[in-house]
């Protein structure tokens, strides 16, 4: 039998389980997984029946990763079979001990073992009966062959949970070939517990709607029960109970008042009966805005193609990636459309995304989708439905409940994960209006300038599913709707400031240059007209650089990418593919992922294969120009503005350094990277005398705003006082300046209000600033403000769009008004806000207004706003 028959057997085990028994097999909890290490014994000795049992000492035995074995090519470790080819060892012995911590919230336990040619199996030293079939029935010895040869067959055996104690069990295998010549011997094992409420579990858990504060669990059962979450954040202990009495089958639990950017574990059952803990079914809260940590998305495209080796072997070497890296999961998982082939069914969804990620992924990563023709059935008469098994089987962030403006619409909305804002869009579908991406005005188009115009993150980053740019399975210069997207939506992005767009649809990797404005035929691209930088970016040499551009609405480049190849890739491709804008693309499978740190963004294409096939980088606000003014003796820091490598001109290799002037006078430092592809200057001027003799400066939060107030006893040529605010140390934002006194040798008191402070920890910082334009910064002032306050501000007024931003301490109704300046009502709404901060986008015309926003409570803010 050849490996790839055993291939289509194993698939279709899988099938015939997921029909027969609900498609448990996806959702049981397991315990060791396929690929796991195992301690082995390879040197033909007999181990008699000591080795079997939980005290015996295996500090000596090798160990590797499964598949174990030799002779067929695709083992993680290899073993001997001794040193003489025609006598080789009949028996090979395998050992692991695991923890359980309680077996008997398991009703059972299943253990699968693939094994050539035979193999007995002990449970803390007591054989499972009834013994597999190769062996004999007789006595076992370590000369014992297995009755027949056997190519890497899987026996199953369902061992009741008295067989495990709470705390370290030992499963111990011993293989046995069936004859002394054979020419390979394989082992691979899997352990999987069953409870009761998980007999009645069909699909899921898989998490939805992941914001700061709350995330959504879902999950689907063959009966109708009522619906109950439990969460802690420690595994094992689950503090916190969310449940709904309803009885359905289709379970959706809202699981609100979380701390952001922390990990919980979880389980789900009903009243009667909960799913046993299981290490991965956990989550990580949303970071937030100012998160100091790298944050971490992954995108699949086309995934529910149904061609399970391309979906497995993408799926293997993601997970191997994320286990090398030591990541427990991204921060975010972007389902490019196409998630189930080929009419999106409810079966196919069944088969082709659920059963191939139920029991691994969709457990632990917070799923965000996008629908592809394929979602709708892949039929025209469609577009205008949101019937389809899509719709019922995600739930998405539509009314803004993790962040942007609220679109209102299933098919189409935006989230924020820590400083980057994302748009996940409908590239198929049609409004109501009969609108769609491809024309020049929609309702889409509508929105997301509305939604980009309350954008205050610093990364934007854009996915659907159908490209402007392929020549993959589709050709974009052969199909009018791809033509459309490029000519009336891309570039239309590119124009709000969009980082990045992912799409999927055609089953290759294709990525851009950094391009800009590029709407015509694939071979018209003109690389000095159309790319801002041709670079590969891939951040390895002096001739690599990364794409550097300052964070700005307007056209400052994106990187486009096709990434439709996680279920499967095209057998050919059209003319060109891999040429003109697109050079780095390749007609294999692969998922895409990338991180972003600060104010840079890394990236990668995993090809199935386990290399990589595509990195590049993109790095923004950087190459800065810095001077300072300081009193001789006084210590200065300086930063370099990215997050990398650094080469300092005074010899340093940290981000940071400290000088100390010890005489009057100017001096420049560079800090650059390794490559000469960025550089930071600073002018460090010192002076025996400052401008500007401080007394105090101070910052006291009270009444749900800061005071700051500063006294100086001299100034000399001073111009103005500006005080910024920061929570992470590094980005500052200005809250107010004022006017200095110039000439004066008495007192002079300042005051600056911060009417409208971040919740947390945030830093002030003072600076003085000369008529010569030298600035003198002084110490920071640190708040921590953990009152629950009611506000209300306008971010924008651009382009006839008025975007204020709302922050309540509770779920509440407010009621937003906008008047003319004669006093006539002319706009009003009600709305049922989360406790935290949303953003609210209201078009009007341009010119001057009052609007105001009422809590419940009666609390009022009332502004003037300028629209431009």
């Amino acid at each position: 039998m050849e490996k790839p028959a055993i291939c289509l057997y194993r698939i279709a085990l899988l099938l015939f389980f997921s029909f027969v028994f609900n498609e448990t097999v996806f959702s049981q909890v397991t315990l060791v997984p396929y690929g796991s290490s195992w301690k082995y014994l390879d040197n033909g000795t007999n181990q008699g029946t000591a080795w079997q049992g939980t005290s015996f000492n295996d500090a000596s035995w090798a160990s590797g990763n499964a598949e174990l074995g030799y002779g067929d090519g695709d083992e993680a470790t290899i073993v001997s079979y001794g040193g003489n080819a025609s006598t080789k060892y009949i028996t090979t012995y395998f050992r692991k001990t695991i923890t359980i911590a309680d077996p008997t919230v398991y009703s059972s336990f299943t253990l699968n073992v693939e094994r050539d040619d035979g193999c007995i199996v002990y449970i803390n030293g007591t054989e499972i009966t009834p013994r597999e079939s190769n062996m004999p029935a007789s006595a076992i010895t370590y000369t014992t062959p297995a009755v027949a040869a056997i190519e890497d067959a899987v026996v199953s055996y369902t061992i009741p949970n008295t067989s495990f104690v709470a705390g370290n069990n030992v499963i111990a295998i011993e293989v046995h070939q069936a004859n002394v010549t054979s020419s390979d011997i394989s082992f691979n094992a899997q352990l999987i517990g069953n409870d009761l409420f998980t007999a009645s579990l069909t699909r899921g858990p898989y998490l939805q709607m992941g914001s700061q504060t709350a995330i959504t669990i879902r999950w689907r059962t063959s009966t109708s029960s009522n619906s109950r979450v439990e969460i802690g954040t420690s595994f094992g202990t689950y503090t916190t109970v969310f449940s709904d009495a309803s009885s359905v089958t289709e379970h959706i639990i809202r699981v609100t008042g979380l701390t952001a950017d922390t990990k919980y574990w979880y389980r789900i059952g009903n009243s009667s009966n909960m799913g046993a803990s299981d290490p991965d079914k956990f989550f990580t809260t949303v970071p937030p805005a100012n998160t100091t940590r790298k944050v971490r998305i992954v995108a699949f495209g086309d995934c529910g193609r149904g061609n399970t080796t391309y979906q497995d072997q993408n799926l293997a070497n993601y997970i191997s990636y994320l286990s090398t890296n030591n990541i427990d999961a991204p921060d975010a998982w972007l389902l490019l459309g196409d998630n189930a082939y080929s009419t999106g069914s409810d079966a196919e969804y069944t088969n082709n995304f659920f059963g191939i990620y139920g029991n691994n992924i969709l457990k632990n990563h917070k799923l965000y989708s996008a629908p592809g023709n394929h979602d709708y059935a892949n039929n025209t008469a469609n577009k205008a439905s949101r019937t389809m098994p899509y719709y019922s089987n995600f739930t998405t962030p539509q009314n803004a409940e993790c962040g942007g403006i609220a679109s209102n619409k299933p098919n189409y909305y935006s989230y924020d994960i820590g400083n980057i804002h994302f748009l996940s869009l409908d590239s198929w579908g049609t409004e109501s209006d009969a609108s769609h991406m491809g024309l020049a005005i929609s309702a889409i188009k509508t929105w997301v300038t509305s939604d980009l115009a309350a954008n205050t993150k610093k990364w934007v980053i854009a996915y659907w599913h159908h490209g402007g740019y392929t020549k993959g399975s589709h050709d974009s210069d052969g199909e009018s709707e791809l033509v459309n997207i490029r000519q009336n939506f891309a570039t239309f992005l590119e124009s709000k400031g969009v980082d990045m767009i992912i799409c999927g649809h055609s089953h290759v990797y294709e990525r851009s240059y950094l391009l800009h404005n590029f709407t015509g035929a694939w071979n018209t691209f003109n690389a000095a007209t159309h790319a801002v930088s041709t670079s590969s970016a891939n951040y390895a040499s002096s001739s690599t650089c990364p794409y550097v551009y300052n964070t700005t609405a307007t056209n400052h480049g994106t990187v486009y990418l096709t990434a439709g190849s996680t279920g499967a890739s095209t057998g050919s491709t059209f003319a060109n593919f891999g040429g003109y804008a697109f050079p780095y693309s390749v007609n294999d499978g692969g998922v895409f992922y990338f991180e972003v740190d600060d104010n840079r963004l890394d990236a990668k294409m995993l090809r199935r294969n386990g290399t990589v096939f595509d990195n590049f980088t993109i790095i923004k606000d950087v190459n800065k120009t810095n001077s300072q003014t300081v009193t001789v003796g006084t210590p200065v820091t300086m930063k370099a503005s990215w997050p990398g490598n650094y080469s300092w001109s005074t010899a340093a290799t940290t981000r940071s350094i400290t000088v100390t002037p010890s005489a009057p006078g100017t001096t420049n430092y560079t800090v650059t990277d390794n490559f000469g592809c960025i550089t930071d200057q600073f002018s460090i001027t010192a002076s025996a005398i400052l401008p500007v003799s401080l007394v105090d400066y101070n910052a006291i939060l009270k009444g749900g705003k800061v005071d700051l107030n500063w006294t100086t006893s001299s100034e000399n040529n001073s111009k103005y006082f500006t005080v910024e605010r920061t929570q992470n140390q590094a980005s500052f934002e200005t809250v107010g300046r004022i006017k200095a006194a110039g000439q004066s040798i008495s007192d002079k008191h300042y005051a600056l209000t911060d009417f409208h402070p971040q919740t947390g920890v945030s830093y002030y910082r003072l600076s003085q600033t000369d008529v010569d334009g030298k600035t003198v910064f002084y110490d920071l002032k640190k708040i921590i403000n953990n009152m629950p306050v009611f506000t209300a501000r306008q971010l924008t007024g651009e382009n006839g769009i008025l975007v204020l931003q709302i922050n309540s301490p509770k779920t509440d109704r407010v009621k937003i008004r906008v008047f003319d300046l004669s006093g006539k009502e002319i706009w009003k709404e009600d709305l049922i806000i989360n406790a935290g901060a949303i953003q609210k986008a209201i078009i009007l015309r341009r010119g001057a207004y009052v609007w105001e926003v009422r809590n419940s409570q009666g609390e009022m803010v009332s502004k003037i706003g300028i629209l431009k």
